[in-house]
């Protein structure tokens, strides 16, 4: 029904903005650079950075590949290594819910867009609804240890690495990576089309359809007294 298709055109320009924030988010998960250690004094460290993620903390070694290529050195982080800080155990798992959440809220909101556009009353506002609440949801989830993270590189905290990692415990200066900052423009397009979601309506003239809708009488099934 066009009338109902017309009441969901923030709808349609919002689902792109929360496709794009979603992998944003999934694409900061996989980045290496969520905080940057600026290391002057390591004779390991080659180019004087590593870079720290959620899953593993990366450096160039002294030792080339080939002329002119050096060899990076990435060792693990699990969450039940001891040493492993609680702003990137919580990482881990927020932002796996946050991806699980975040893509059950697109898909929701999918389908809502699909049965507006077709027509389809049933179901069209919850399906909005849900879609909105569940990307909000999982915008929450990934901004929680994205702001832990940038608090962290705000207070230069250190990382108790192993020997193994021969990487000191801190550095003399750390930086925000880019993973960071991806991650939090993410979550701000995922919180945009969840807040438009959440707040779709269906048309008045749809609303009076849904409470008051009754069937009309075929003329050819009444019946009339006759006076003989």
């Amino acid at each position: 029904m066009p009338y109902l298709a017309h009441s969901a055109h923030a709808q349609l320009g919002a689902l792109p903005l929360g496709f794009v924030g979603w992998t944003l988010v999934a694409v900061s998960v996989g980045l290496i650079q969520w905080r940057v250690w600026i290391l002057t004094h390591s004779p390991e460290v080659s180019s004087n950075v590593a870079w720290i993620g959620i899953w593993r903390a990366c450096y160039y070694t002294q030792e080339q590949a080939s002329p002119g290529f050096l060899i990076m050195r990435c060792s693990p982080i699990n969450l039940q290594d001891s040493f492993t800080p609680p702003e990137i155990a919580t990482a881990q798992i927020l932002m796996l819910l946050s991806l699980g959440i975040g893509i059950f809220g697109i898909v929701c909101g999918l389908y809502a867009l699909r049965n507006a556009f077709f027509g389809i009353r049933s179901f069209t506002r919850l399906a909005f609804h849900l879609g909105g609440a569940s990307t909000l949801t999982a915008a929450i989830l990934a901004l929680v240890p994205l702001v832990w993270n940038l608090v962290a590189v705000f207070l230069n905290q250190s990382i108790a690495f192993p020997p193994e990692f021969r990487l000191p415990q801190s550095p003399e200066e750390q930086r925000v990576g880019g993973a960071v900052w991806a991650g939090l423009v993410g979550v701000a397009l995922m919180v945009v089309m969840g807040i438009i979601n959440v707040f779709y309506k269906l048309p008045e003239e749809e609303k009076g359809r849904l409470q008051t809708e009754e069937g009309i009488d075929n003329p050819a099934f009444e019946f009339y007294d006759v006076k003989l």
